[in-house]
């Protein structure tokens, strides 16, 4: 049982680190195509974002691990109503960080208690939510083939007359 666990822990900081790399060209992608910032407030400063796409890892990576760990490997499944809550959670951490580190940089609550509502209907945040789900489908994907599989992966040779 540890050891699955470790593996579920280590499989979901892969995955996090994933989820960041595929944000950061997803942004600049659209950022491209639409010509548009991430961030188009110019008061926010050069930090929220940052503070922002961090905020939605740190929430997806805690998820993953959460769920990863709290169900036995013989249990496990792919579950698509979590992956949909990982990705809201991420989508709604994403637009309420940008508020949130605004507000404390500048000062004005009510300014970023508006930019984190703009956000929502950002291509941006929306992009958020959508790799999270992503990401969260194939982390258990990747736990529902490791422990079917029963140990380490084995070579054609390696089984020994087992059919």
């Amino acid at each position: 049982m540890r050891d699955e666990r470790a593996y579920a822990t280590v499989v979901a900081c892969f995955a996090a680190f994933l989820y960041m790399a595929v944000l950061v060209a997803a942004f600049g992608l659209i950022s491209l195509a639409t010509d548009t910032e991430v961030v188009a407030d110019p008061a926010a400063g050069p930090l929220v974002g940052p503070i922002m796409t961090g905020a939605s890892v740190g929430v997806l990576l805690v998820l993953l691990i959460v769920s990863g760990t709290r169900v036995p490997g013989d249990q496990q499944r792919i579950a698509p109503l979590a992956a949909i809550g990982c990705g809201i959670a991420c989508y709604l951490t994403y637009c309420a960080a940008g508020g949130v580190a605004g507000a404390l940089v500048a000062g004005d609550i009510l300014h970023f208690a508006l930019f984190a509502v703009g956000q929502l209907g950002s291509a941006y945040a929306i992009t958020a939510g959508l790799v999270a789900f992503l990401v969260t489908l194939l982390y258990q994907l990747v736990l529902v083939g490791r422990f079917r599989q029963r140990g380490r992966p084995r070579w054609p040779w390696e089984h020994d007359g087992e059919a």
